[in-house]
């Protein structure tokens, strides 16, 4: 099991450090601020495009196969970001998100083959422990990754050693899981095993396009005709895919799996949740550019989500256990909002901000804690075991999908916010304190308030498609009572 969250804080942990350090790497790398905000989203897109395919191949192929490759390519990525050169124009730019791009690969294949293995081998109370360490490595390390990135970035090393120490921690992830015993799903011999391609093009043109469009927006004009093209892309686009997914006999996305209310609504609200990681570049961020941080100090002030989210990922399951995935997603989804909406309140003293912040990322940690073991579970028990790769692929595509468009809008609102007349804002007398930053703490403010807004649609979508356990029970009774069909005549 250590083998496994070590493979999964590859991802969470240190490739996510970028949301807290990217300010500082943008200035040494010599790179423009839209292509940093890029360089963030861009492993998470690439994640996303790509984990349903892996879920597939991890069912056909073997999961511990594609754990491997995944760390594979982890150590491939991060030793590309490593050696990326200082001022050396496209060079730079196509190393560092090259290195993001094989990150996002890397992170598509790592974790639906760890949820296939940790369905395959754990069970019952058994399985949901499991699912406890491995958010412990996917929120935990969410959770560490910008003190962490602070840490080492400000520290002799410098930020580099980040992507050197995950490559010391993915060998040692290798050494730990070998001899791991080789586990697939049973395939229906007659099935037709093609890889989608079609969809997966159209799939991948709709989300570049919007991505691009999101963070180059401020450079080619929102409203300009690159700008207009792009959108139009992603319209035409996406709607040839559904028609494709629809039609195909072997899907990309296998959409009758949205058949099922509750897989639906921890894939949807994890998406949402997931999206709502803009707040860390957001609000680390503001606080670096407009109060003059280091990002170890920016970084200090996610400290209680970190230990909240550790501390809570055990109560998550065990409310699970005692209420069903209902309510503990109900309930860390309100929290979490509430956490981010304290982050929101930019128009304070820079000292009132900052206790602000702490308490809401620590409540934003204890959300996520309480949500993310009756999520998990509650997406995969609810599949055919002979899905569960898939399943488990769709719903990781939530999460890497959901944090590269939360980021990308986020720092996007955050930028166009910064474009309103200082004069305008001042005269609303709604921000106290230092009046040379108002433009700044205006687009954060616009910024962490859109992921408010996310957390409330996840908290309407677990409300309407999530049952209840009462709802469940009066379902199973029905069931039950339904007289057995005769035998023979």
């Amino acid at each position: 099991m250590l083998g496994i969250v070590l493979a999964v804080i590859n991802f969470w942990l240190f490739a996510q450090t970028l949301l807290n350090v990217i300010p500082g790497i943008r200035g040494q790398l010599g790179v423009e601020e839209t292509l940093a905000d890029l360089a963030v989203s861009i492993n998470s897109l690439f994640s996303g495009i790509f984990i349903v395919v892996a879920g597939g191949l991890v069912d056909r192929l073997g999961r511990a196969k594609i754990l491997y490759l995944g760390i594979w390519l982890s150590i491939a990525g991060s030793l590309l970001i490593a050696l990326t050169p200082e001022n050396l124009g496209g060079l730079t730019s196509a190393m560092l998100l090259g290195g993001r791009v094989v990150q996002g690969l890397s992170a598509a294949c790592i974790i639906p083959a760890t949820m296939a293995l940790v369905k395959t081998y754990y069970e019952g109370k058994g399985r949901q422990r499991a699912l406890s360490y491995w958010s412990i490595g996917s929120w935990g390390g969410s959770g560490f990754c910008a003190l962490f990135g602070g840490l080492m970035a400000t520290s002799f090393l410098g930020w580099c050693s980040i992507f050197w120490t995950s490559i010391v921690l993915s060998v040692l992830a290798l050494f730990l899981l070998k001899g791991t015993p080789e586990s697939k799903a049973e395939q229906d011999p007659a099935a037709e095993r093609r890889v989608d391609f079609t969809g997966l093009i159209f799939f991948i043109v709709m989300l570049v396009s919007i991505n691009v469009y999101i963070s180059q927006g401020p450079n080619i004009g929102w409203l300009s005709l690159g700008g207009i093209a792009l959108v139009a892309i992603f319209v035409v686009t996406g709607l040839l895919f559904l028609q494709i997914e629809v039609r195909s006999r072997n899907p990309f996305v296998n959409l009758k799996l949205f058949s099922n209310g509750t897989f639906t609504g921890a894939t949807l609200s994890n998406f949402l949740l997931n999206g709502a990681a803009g707040t860390l570049i957001v609000s680390l961020g503001l606080v670096q550019v407009a109060a003059g941080m280091s990002s170890l100090q920016s970084g200090l002030l996610t400290l209680g989500y970190l230990v909240a989210i550790l501390a809570t990922i055990r109560v998550g399951e065990k409310l699970l256990q005692r209420f069903g995935p209902k309510k503990p997603m109900l309930w860390g989804s309100m929290i979490t909002g509430v956490g981010i909406l304290m982050c929101s309140m930019t128009f304070l003293y820079i000292d009132q901000y900052i206790l602000l912040s702490v308490i809401g990322f620590t409540l934003f940690g204890i959300g996520l804690g309480f949500y993310a073991t009756p999520s998990t579970d509650a997406a995969l028990s609810n599949v055919p075991d002979s899905e569960v790769g898939s399943a488990s692929g769709i719903y990781k595509m939530a999460s890497s999908l959901g944090n590269a468009i939360g980021v990308a809008i986020s720092a996007a609102l955050y930028v166009a916010g910064q474009a309103m007349d200082p004069a305008l804002i001042q005269s609303w007398g709604l921000f106290i304190g230092r009046q040379d930053n108002v433009a700044l703490r205006f687009g954060g403010a616009i910024g962490l308030l859109f992921n408010v807004l996310m957390v409330v649609i996840a908290i309407a979508s677990i409300i309407v498609t999530v049952p209840s356990e009462k709802q469940k029970d009066s379902e199973k009774t029905k069931h039950d009572e339904v007289a057995p069909p005769p035998i023979g005549n």
